[in-house]
C-alpha cells in the first residue's frame, strides 16, 4: 500500500509590513501633493485649517537693536492683532531669497492698503534681520524674532515667505503661501484687505 504524503498549506502572508507601509505611503503622497502645489501649481491653495478661526498666540522676542530713527522698532504681541483694525502678518528670512524678491511688494502693500503690516522674524540672526531691513526697508510696524520656530509651526506656515491677513478681531481671514507677486496683490491681497475694512468701518 502506497502512503500519500500530506501537503501542508502554504501559511497565510503577514499583514503587519503592509500597516507598517500605509502611514509612510500616506505621508509620502501628501508630501508629494504639498511639493507639487509649491512647485508647479497655485501656492496660495494648498489648504489651511486656520482660515476663519483666530490667530494663534505668538511668543517671539524682540530683535535685538532693531530701531526705526531714534526709537526701537516694537515687539509683536499677540494683543496687537485684536484691537479691531485689519492686520497683515508677514513671516521672513534674511536668508530667504523669495523674501528679498517679495520685499519691494511689502512696502507697496503697506502704502496702499493703509493697514498695520507686522513681521515675524523666522531663525535668523539678530544682525542679519537689521542688516537686511536697513538695506531693502522696512514696512513693519512691529517685528517679533521666532527663534525657535515654534510660532511658525502653530501657524502651519511651510516656508518662508507667507502672509496672513487678519481681520479686526484677530481672526486668519486669508493666507499666502510663498513670496507675493504683483497679480496676487492686485488681484487678491489688497481686494480681500478692502472687503475686510468695509465689514469692519473703524479698521
Amino acid at each position: 500500500m502506497t502512503e500519500h504524503a500530506t501537503e501542508t498549506p502554504p501559511a497565510p502572508r503577514s499583514r503587519r509590513p503592509l500597516l507598517i507601509l500605509a502611514p509612510l505611503l500616506l505621508f509620502g503622497a501628501m508630501a508629494m501633493m504639498f511639493a507639487f502645489a509649491l512647485t508647479k501649481g497655485d501656492p496660495a491653495k494648498l489648504p489651511s485649517a486656520l482660515i476663519g478661526k483666530p490667530a494663534p498666540a505668538l511668543a517671539l522676542t524682540a530683535i535685538e537693536g532693531l530701531q526705526e530713527g531714534p526709537r526701537a522698532v516694537p515687539l509683536l504681541t499677540s494683543e496687537m492683532l485684536r484691537k479691531g483694525e485689519v492686520t497683515v502678518v508677514n513671516f521672513w528670512a534674511s536668508w530667504c531669497g523669495p523674501c528679498v524678491e517679495e520685499h519691494p511688494l511689502l512696502i507697496e502693500l503697506e502704502q496702499k492698503a493703509k493697514v498695520p503690516v507686522v513681521g515675524v522674524n523666522y531663525k535668523d540672526a539678530a544682525a542679519n534681520a537689521r542688516r537686511f531691513l536697513g538695506r531693502y526697508g522696512n514696512p513693519f510696524v512691529a517685528i517679533g524674532a521666532d527663534t525657535t520656530g515654534r510660532t511658525a509651526i502653530e501657524w502651519g506656515v511651510y516656508g518662508m515667505p507667507e502672509t496672513f491677513v487678519l481681520d479686526g478681531q484677530g481672526r486668519i481671514a486669508y493666507k499666502h503661501v510663498g513670496p507675493i507677486t504683483r497679480q496676487t496683490l492686485e488681484r487678491t491681497i489688497l481686494p480681500t484687505i478692502a472687503e475686510l475694512k468695509r465689514q469692519n468701518p473703524g479698521s
